[in-house]
């Protein structure tokens, strides 16, 4: 690719990344990626010859992102594992809560299943530091590390989505998601020691 394709490429996947930040994810056409970025409606197509493959490459910048946030967590939060496990899991939350649309996109199963762009590969990383921060802080259990990183995750991801839909506020009467994270840790790992 020239650099005036490569500048084209990148202008529609950041036209894309501004959409889903500003409307969601079900704002991403490629109609209306093609027009935010100031191209014809076909261009999209010589870039990425599917939508997936389009709606891979944001997604990937939301990874990016989200990976960025948490290495920036994980350099602030000190050497303690538990208390870096619930900064990362802060982290997650607020990425949630302030960036849904691209939140949604990046964990949609058509595209991590698809192997656009190696999309899956780079979200694993994310997860193996939450795996390792797990191995060094859970109970003596039969259940392995990653399997119960895998159990705190879903349930980190189901407290996002709830609570974004208006479940979680409306059920437990919480003003904001903090009970519920300390709740998520102290389940999955049991309570802090002090």
């Amino acid at each position: 690719m020239d650099v005036e394709e490569t500048g084209l490429r990148a202008r529609l996947v950041a036209a894309g990344v501004d959409l889903v930040l500003r409307e969601g994810q079900a704002a991403l056409s490629l109609r209306e990626i093609a027009r935010r970025a100031g191209v014809s409606h076909g261009a999209p197509r010589r870039y990425f010859p599917t939508h997936v493959d389009l709606l891979s490459a944001i997604a990937r910048e939301g990874f990016a992102d989200l990976t960025a946030r948490v290495e920036q967590t994980m350099r602030d939060a000190g050497p303690d594992p538990r208390t870096r496990l619930a900064a990362l899991a802060r982290t997650y939350l607020d990425f949630a809560a302030a960036h849904r649309g691209m939140f949604e996109l990046m964990f949609r199963h058509d595209l991590l299943d698809s192997g656009r762009l190696r999309l899956r590969e780079t979200s694993l990383p994310l997860f193996a530091v939450l795996a390792d921060l797990v191995a060094q802080v859970r109970r003596p259990t039969d259940t392995p590390a990653p399997v119960l990183a895998g159990a705190l995750w879903a349930n980190l991801h189901g407290i996002a989505q709830l609570w974004a839909w208006g479940s979680l506020p409306l059920a437990t009467d919480a003003h904001d998601d903090e009970a519920l994270l300390r709740a998520a840790l102290d389940a999955h790992l049991g309570p802090t020691r002090h």
